[in-house]
Protein backbone atom coordinates (compact mmCIF):
# COMPACT_ATOMS: atom_id res chain seq x y z
CA UNK A 1 0.00 0.00 0.00
CA UNK A 2 1.24 3.65 -1.18
CA UNK A 3 0.49 7.04 0.90
CA UNK A 4 -1.72 7.77 -2.31
CA UNK A 5 -4.29 5.06 -1.90
CA UNK A 6 -5.33 6.68 1.25
CA UNK A 7 -5.84 9.87 -0.46
CA UNK A 8 -7.51 8.58 -3.31
CA UNK A 9 -9.69 6.49 -1.05
CA UNK A 10 -10.87 9.86 0.55
CA UNK A 11 -11.46 11.42 -2.60
CA UNK A 12 -14.12 8.56 -3.78
CA UNK A 13 -15.44 8.82 -0.38
CA UNK A 14 -15.89 12.99 -1.04
CA UNK A 15 -17.31 12.00 -3.97
CA UNK A 16 -19.90 9.43 -2.87
CA UNK A 17 -21.42 12.00 -0.70
CA UNK A 18 -21.52 14.74 -3.43
CA UNK A 19 -23.70 12.28 -5.12
CA UNK A 20 -25.69 11.23 -2.19
CA UNK A 21 -26.68 14.44 -1.83
CA UNK A 22 -27.65 15.17 -5.65
CA UNK A 23 -29.63 11.84 -5.70
CA UNK A 24 -31.57 13.14 -2.66
CA UNK A 25 -32.10 16.93 -3.88
CA UNK A 26 -31.35 16.97 -7.18
CA UNK A 27 -28.77 19.50 -7.00
CA UNK A 28 -25.34 18.99 -6.75
CA UNK A 29 -24.06 19.42 -3.11
CA UNK A 30 -22.99 23.14 -1.84
CA UNK A 31 -19.22 22.69 -0.18
CA UNK A 32 -18.96 23.41 3.35
CA UNK A 33 -16.76 26.53 4.30
CA UNK A 34 -13.51 24.97 4.95
CA UNK A 35 -10.67 27.20 3.47
CA UNK A 36 -7.66 27.96 3.66
CA UNK A 37 -6.38 29.24 1.21
CA UNK A 38 -6.22 32.16 -0.98
CA UNK A 39 -9.17 32.03 -3.65
CA UNK A 40 -8.12 31.41 -6.94
CA UNK A 41 -9.72 31.49 -10.57
CA UNK A 42 -8.51 28.41 -11.37
CA UNK A 43 -9.67 26.38 -8.43
CA UNK A 44 -13.21 27.93 -8.25
CA UNK A 45 -13.66 26.85 -12.02
CA UNK A 46 -12.29 23.37 -10.44
CA UNK A 47 -14.53 23.07 -7.73
CA UNK A 48 -17.68 24.23 -10.02
CA UNK A 49 -16.90 21.77 -12.56
CA UNK A 50 -16.85 19.24 -9.83
CA UNK A 51 -19.90 20.16 -8.62
CA UNK A 52 -22.00 20.09 -12.16
CA UNK A 53 -20.12 16.29 -13.07
CA UNK A 54 -20.82 15.19 -9.45
CA UNK A 55 -24.50 15.23 -10.27
CA UNK A 56 -23.79 11.99 -12.46
CA UNK A 57 -25.10 8.83 -11.30
CA UNK A 58 -26.05 6.65 -14.00
CA UNK A 59 -23.69 4.11 -15.70
CA UNK A 60 -23.55 6.36 -18.50
CA UNK A 61 -21.62 9.08 -16.85
CA UNK A 62 -20.24 7.31 -14.24
CA UNK A 63 -17.06 7.39 -16.09
CA UNK A 64 -17.17 11.83 -16.03
CA UNK A 65 -16.33 11.55 -11.90
CA UNK A 66 -15.49 8.08 -11.67
CA UNK A 67 -13.36 6.87 -14.56
CA UNK A 68 -9.44 6.51 -13.96
CA UNK A 69 -8.90 9.92 -16.49
CA UNK A 70 -11.61 11.76 -14.02
CA UNK A 71 -10.04 10.34 -10.60
CA UNK A 72 -6.90 11.36 -12.04
CA UNK A 73 -8.05 14.85 -12.94
CA UNK A 74 -9.39 15.77 -9.46
CA UNK A 75 -6.22 14.14 -7.37
CA UNK A 76 -3.02 15.38 -9.72
CA UNK A 77 -2.53 11.15 -9.50
CA UNK A 78 -0.97 9.98 -12.67
CA UNK A 79 -3.55 7.70 -14.89
CA UNK A 80 -1.13 4.79 -14.55
CA UNK A 81 -0.78 5.25 -10.57
CA UNK A 82 -4.68 5.84 -10.57
CA UNK A 83 -5.20 2.17 -12.09
CA UNK A 84 -2.59 0.87 -9.71
CA UNK A 85 -4.08 2.48 -6.48
CA UNK A 86 -7.50 1.04 -7.50
CA UNK A 87 -6.36 -2.19 -7.72
CA UNK A 88 -4.18 -2.44 -4.46
CA UNK A 89 -7.15 -1.21 -2.58
CA UNK A 90 -9.58 -3.97 -4.18
CA UNK A 91 -6.88 -6.35 -3.48
CA UNK A 92 -7.01 -5.75 0.82
CA UNK A 93 -10.90 -4.88 0.81
CA UNK A 94 -10.72 -1.19 1.44
CA UNK A 95 -12.88 -0.23 -1.68
CA UNK A 96 -14.76 -2.64 -4.22
CA UNK A 97 -16.71 -2.27 -7.54
CA UNK A 98 -20.89 -0.95 -7.42
CA UNK A 99 -22.77 -3.46 -7.29
CA UNK A 100 -25.22 -0.95 -10.05
CA UNK A 101 -22.70 0.90 -11.79
CA UNK A 102 -19.42 -0.63 -11.15
CA UNK A 103 -17.93 2.24 -10.36
CA UNK A 104 -15.42 1.94 -7.30
CA UNK A 105 -16.20 2.63 -3.53
CA UNK A 106 -14.59 3.56 -1.14
CA UNK A 107 -15.10 0.82 2.35
CA UNK A 108 -15.86 2.85 4.54
CA UNK A 109 -15.85 1.05 7.70
CA UNK A 110 -12.55 -0.70 6.63
CA UNK A 111 -11.07 3.02 5.54
CA UNK A 112 -11.54 4.18 8.87
CA UNK A 113 -10.48 1.07 10.90
CA UNK A 114 -7.18 1.71 9.00
CA UNK A 115 -6.80 5.45 9.45
CA UNK A 116 -7.79 5.19 13.47
CA UNK A 117 -5.50 2.26 13.88
CA UNK A 118 -2.68 1.58 11.60
CA UNK A 119 -2.28 5.10 9.87
CA UNK A 120 0.42 7.03 11.50
CA UNK A 121 2.83 3.70 12.01
CA UNK A 122 2.06 3.12 8.05
CA UNK A 123 2.42 6.83 6.92
CA UNK A 124 3.55 8.81 9.83
CA UNK A 125 4.20 12.54 9.81
CA UNK A 126 6.60 14.17 11.12
CA UNK A 127 6.96 18.50 11.95
CA UNK A 128 9.24 20.04 9.85
CA UNK A 129 10.32 23.56 9.82
CA UNK A 130 7.95 27.12 9.82
CA UNK A 131 6.82 28.12 6.84
CA UNK A 132 3.14 29.30 5.02
CA UNK A 133 0.84 26.71 3.84
CA UNK A 134 -3.04 25.36 4.09
CA UNK A 135 -3.30 24.07 7.77
CA UNK A 136 -4.33 20.62 8.62
CA UNK A 137 -4.58 18.66 11.55
CA UNK A 138 -5.61 20.50 14.91
CA UNK A 139 -5.11 23.36 12.73
CA UNK A 140 -7.72 23.25 10.21
CA UNK A 141 -10.92 24.61 9.63
CA UNK A 142 -12.98 21.54 10.26
CA UNK A 143 -11.35 21.39 13.93
CA UNK A 144 -11.83 25.04 14.69
CA UNK A 145 -12.90 25.67 18.08
CA UNK A 146 -13.01 21.92 18.74
CA UNK A 147 -10.17 22.12 21.02
CA UNK A 148 -8.08 24.37 22.98
CA UNK A 149 -4.85 25.48 21.97
CA UNK A 150 -1.43 26.92 23.51
CA UNK A 151 -1.34 28.96 21.18
CA UNK A 152 1.73 26.79 19.35
CA UNK A 153 1.97 27.14 15.58
CA UNK A 154 0.14 24.78 13.66
CA UNK A 155 0.73 21.76 11.26
CA UNK A 156 0.12 23.36 7.54
CA UNK A 157 0.99 21.62 4.22
CA UNK A 158 3.57 23.87 2.60
CA UNK A 159 1.82 25.76 -0.18
CA UNK A 160 1.87 29.46 -1.40
CA UNK A 161 -1.89 29.72 -1.78
CA UNK A 162 -1.99 28.85 1.75
CA UNK A 163 -3.39 31.70 4.29
CA UNK A 164 -1.39 30.11 7.83
CA UNK A 165 1.98 30.16 9.08
CA UNK A 166 2.72 26.98 10.82
CA UNK A 167 4.97 23.69 11.25
CA UNK A 168 5.37 22.19 7.76
CA UNK A 169 4.08 18.73 7.57
CA UNK A 170 4.16 16.72 4.47
CA UNK A 171 0.82 15.54 3.20
CA UNK A 172 0.32 11.75 2.25
CA UNK A 173 0.71 13.00 -1.64
CA UNK A 174 2.28 15.90 -3.59
CA UNK A 175 -0.89 17.23 -4.89
CA UNK A 176 -2.73 16.97 -1.95
CA UNK A 177 -2.96 20.99 -1.96
CA UNK A 178 -4.12 21.38 -5.16
CA UNK A 179 -6.47 18.58 -4.72
CA UNK A 180 -8.05 20.48 -2.20
CA UNK A 181 -8.70 23.73 -3.43
CA UNK A 182 -11.30 22.16 -5.78
CA UNK A 183 -12.80 19.78 -3.24
CA UNK A 184 -12.99 21.13 0.25
CA UNK A 185 -14.95 18.01 1.93
CA UNK A 186 -11.99 16.16 0.80
CA UNK A 187 -9.76 18.90 2.65
CA UNK A 188 -12.01 17.97 5.99
CA UNK A 189 -11.26 14.46 5.66
CA UNK A 190 -7.27 14.76 4.93
CA UNK A 191 -7.05 17.22 7.67
CA UNK A 192 -9.04 15.04 9.93
CA UNK A 193 -6.62 12.08 9.37
CA UNK A 194 -3.44 14.07 9.92
CA UNK A 195 -5.20 15.12 12.85
CA UNK A 196 -5.16 11.21 13.55
CA UNK A 197 -1.30 10.83 12.36
CA UNK A 198 -0.23 13.98 14.30
CA UNK A 199 -2.39 14.29 17.46
CA UNK A 200 -1.88 13.55 21.03
CA UNK A 201 -4.77 10.89 22.14
CA UNK A 202 -7.14 13.54 23.02
CA UNK A 203 -7.17 15.13 19.41
CA UNK A 204 -6.71 11.89 18.03
CA UNK A 205 -10.08 10.54 19.45
CA UNK A 206 -12.02 13.84 18.42
CA UNK A 207 -10.91 13.36 14.83
CA UNK A 208 -11.78 9.95 14.33
CA UNK A 209 -15.07 10.57 15.67
CA UNK A 210 -15.38 13.41 13.11
CA UNK A 211 -14.09 11.11 10.36
CA UNK A 212 -16.30 8.38 10.90
CA UNK A 213 -19.46 10.49 11.08
CA UNK A 214 -18.40 12.29 7.89
CA UNK A 215 -18.13 8.62 6.29
CA UNK A 216 -21.20 7.72 7.41
CA UNK A 217 -22.09 10.41 6.13
CA UNK A 218 -21.34 9.01 2.48
CA UNK A 219 -23.72 6.92 2.25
Amino acid sequence: MKSQDIFLLLKLASLAHREAVANRTGDAVVPAGWRDWLADEDSDRGLQRALHDSGAANEADASKVYGVRALADSTGISKTQVGLALQRCFDVGLAKPDRLTGVPRANNKALLEFVVYGLRYVFPAKPGEVTRGIATGLGAPVLEGKLMTAGELVPVWPDPHGSTKGVAVEPLYKTVTSAVRRDSRLYALLALTDAIRLGQPRERNLAAEMLAQMLRDER
